[in-house]
């Protein structure tokens, strides 16, 4: 079911579109979900809506886990929002150190207090950074709607199941195009 309505205060939370994690992904998909991202930011700042942008610079002693994780040293700049968004002194920043960004961060008490009800989700990669959150956001009570072109994930499979599993259970999908309409009022 296609996204149904805004909330008056709704924020756009963009996940992970950072130097590093864009330039892992390199894919025709991760230039379009930039550039979805982009007219987001750009449509909801344009309303005097809330953009967080999110980044993530891993921390912390591996845990024991059946799939290997190695932590490289990571470039000068890796963890910097990418330009095509192009961060505003307005826009709200939360510099995550795990796959949520509500985990440590203050982000819900910063929401909470710009009366921010509903959440749109945007970034990489659908199956960690995007569900984490969107989960966290629901559990806390925030309505939940994915632009599902303006994510995407290394894994097809983890995306897709993602997208028909889990996202339809805690929250609405819609397009960018349809998220705009939407926030123009002329859907």
């Amino acid at each position: 079911m296609p996204v149904t309505m805004l909330d008056p205060k709704t924020a756009l939370i963009v996940i992970d579109l950072q130097n590093g994690i864009v330039a892992l992904a390199g894919s025709d998909a991760v230039s379009t979900v930039v550039a979805n991202a982009a007219r987001l930011a750009e449509a909801f700042r344009h309303r005097g809506l809330p953009v967080v942008l999110v980044n993530v610079v891993p921390s912390g002693a591996p845990r024991r886990t059946e799939q290997t994780r190695s932590l490289p040293v990571l470039p000068s700049g890796w963890d910097e929002i990418v330009p095509e968004l192009h961060k505003q002194p307005t826009d709200h920043r939360v510099t995550k150190h795990t796959w949520g960004a509500f985990s440590g961060t203050g982000l819900d008490t910063w929401l909470s207090e710009q009366g921010v009800t509903q959440v749109v989700m945007a970034g990489v990669s659908t199956s960690i950074g995007v569900d984490t959150t969107a989960r966290q956001a629901f559990e806390k009570g925030f309505n939940v709607v994915f632009a599902i072109d303006a994510m995407t994930d290394m894994s097809a499979d983890a995306h897709a199941h993602c997208m028909t599993r889990i996202f339809p259970r805690i929250g609405e999908t819609g397009t960018t195009q349809q998220i705009i309409d939407l926030l123009k009022g002329n859907a």
